[in-house]
């Protein structure tokens, strides 16, 4: 099998270094951990690695012997693939044509769809998938997409496995179907680089870890060590406190919502948020959640029920009005929701506040930028400059500019869907940090998040969604994994709706 060494490695863009010195060998039938904060350089590092980006210092051995990666093409013919974050698909297309794209097996110069069929039926059976082949790829869940995605890389022989946050989108449940996975072409001898923010998977599925900050490397230290070790060796710090939440009184009512029904998908949600307050928004993947916050937002429509802020109803389906009634959305996917990701990073933060700031219909140009160069500052954005692509930025630093967007706008509630996913343990803390800011200035949060220990840790109220419905309330002080899960599951088995499944959140 393959072994794979980046050998004193820098990557330098302009006049910023963003990868300097940095060697890992990946070994045949171990996980390479790759560990780091946001913009700490590992998304460069695997695209060395893959062919996407050449060193500008060192070099790259594979076996030992001096290479040249000029492209995913050449990685490729190395046995070297990466499964990205963001995965490459065609949705409208099959599970067999995904597998296939720009390889396809050809007889007398005709595809040959037979081969193509068998071919695509044993590399579904080597990862364990039982799928139609001939199955639009869109039809299948992120877990499963992710697991055709190995497939492919599979078939072309790949000896290196890269994966680029594969979790970060998955349940508990498809993560221990991964790393089964993972764990099998282990003992075949596949070598692999495995990112991910959650420490609590690294001793799980990892066997070494190499640590990067600020472009530099750290240490390279077994994957069994403490998470204290890593968050220090990661950020230069110990962090005491992984959630800071600083309580605050409850104050005023500022978001009322009075029986919220949208069919199939939410039936008669009733809460309150009050200023100072954080309320949590758990339940597994499905439940609502995440139509709550869209129809609170005015993003989506609603078929009876109310949504008032401060005392004043707000129309249904208008993210004007909301925006003008104080209320903001950090969106569970920021790529494609929160983000402009051509626009510059100064241009996305000010992004709320360009019209409201405008005087005699002229844009403030002067005060914007100065008001976006500050919550650059304060948010600790780290970036080349504030005119430098938000889609070019790592993606904890591109959740800080939606913050940012909002924290500008001085909103009074703001909703958060999954406000931390994919972001490092160093962020989060700071991320939480911006929430405690708001509620100290009298504001109020609804946060739904899949990370259970986070709800539990920054909520001051947790109230419960299972299967559209809002199945429990509870302090935080009273609750405990164990309550919220069971409140989680109390609905699974009624259908208040045909068209549950189809509708509900993926």
């Amino acid at each position: 099998m393959t072994q794979l060494s980046l050998v004193g490695v820098s990557k330098i863009f302009g006049n910023s270094t963003v990868v300097d010195n940095v060697s890992v060998t990946v070994e045949p039938g171990k996980v390479h951990v790759l560990l780091g904060e946001n913009g700490a350089g590992k998304s460069t590092v695997i695209k060395m690695m893959s062919g996407i980006y050449q060193p500008d210092k060192g070099h790259i051995e594979v076996d030992g012997q001096t290479v040249r990666i000029p492209n995913v093409e050449a990685a490729r013919k190395l046995g070297i693939a990466v499964i990205h974050q963001e995965l490459n698909m065609v949705p409208e297309l099959s599970i067999m044509e995904n597998l296939f794209l720009g390889a396809l097996p050809t007889k007398v110069g005709f595809i040959n769809k037979s081969a193509m069929k068998s071919k695509a039926r044993e590399a579904l059976k080597l990862i364990g998938l039982n799928e139609d082949v001939s199955t639009p790829m869109g039809e299948l869940g992120v877990a499963r997409q992710q697991m055709v995605e190995i497939a492919k890389a599979l078939m072309q022989d790949a000896s290196i496995l890269i994966l680029d946050e594969p979790t970060a989108a998955l349940t508990r449940k498809e993560c221990e179907q991964l790393f089964v996975i993972m764990g099998e072409l282990k003992a075949r001898g596949v070598g692999m680089v495995f990112i991910s923010h959650h420490l609590d998977e690294i001793a799980r599925v990892g066997d070494v870890v190499t640590v990067l900050r600020d472009g530099k490397y750290i240490d390279t230290i077994d994957a069994k060590a403490p998470e204290s070790e890593l968050v220090r060796l990661m950020v230069g710090r110990s962090i005491e406190n992984q959630y800071p939440r600083v309580a605050q009184q409850p104050g005023k009512t500022l978001l009322e919502v009075k029986d919220l029904t949208r069919a199939g998908a939410i039936e008669h949600v009733s809460f309150d948020v009050h200023a100072g307050e954080v309320v949590g928004l758990a339940g597994l993947v499905g439940a609502g959640r995440t139509e709550v916050l869209r129809a609170v937002f005015g993003a989506d429509s609603y078929d009876s029920g109310s949504v008032t802020v401060e005392g004043v109803q707000l129309p249904k389906a208008s993210i004007d009005k909301t925006i003008a009634a104080g209320v903001g959305l950090v969106p569970e996917d920021r790529r494609t929701q929160g983000l402009i990701l051509e626009a510059s990073v100064a241009d996305n933060l000010g992004l709320a506040t360009m019209v409201p700031t405008s005087k005699f219909g002229f844009a403030d140009l002067k005060g914007q930028r100065d008001r976006e160069n500050d919550t650059a500052r304060k948010l600790r954005i780290r970036m080349a400059n504030i005119d430098q692509t938000a889609g070019s930025l790592s993606g904890g630093n591109q959740q800080k500019i939606v913050f940012g967007k909002w924290s500008m706008a001085n909103v009074k509630v703001l909703l958060l869907d999954e406000p931390t996913r994919g972001v490092d343990v160093g962020a989060r803390v700071e991320i939480y940090e911006l929430i405690n800011e708001i509620t100290a200035n009298g504001g109020a949060v609804l946060m739904a998040s899949s990370d259970l220990p986070e709800v539990l840790g920054m909520s001051d109220r947790v109230l419960v969604m299972s299967n559209g419905k809002l199945s429990g309330e509870m302090p935080a002080s009273e609750a405990t994994q164990e309550r919220v899960m069971s409140l989680a599951v109390s609905h699974m088995n009624e259908d208040f709706s045909e068209n549950t499944t189809a509708n509900v959140e993926k």
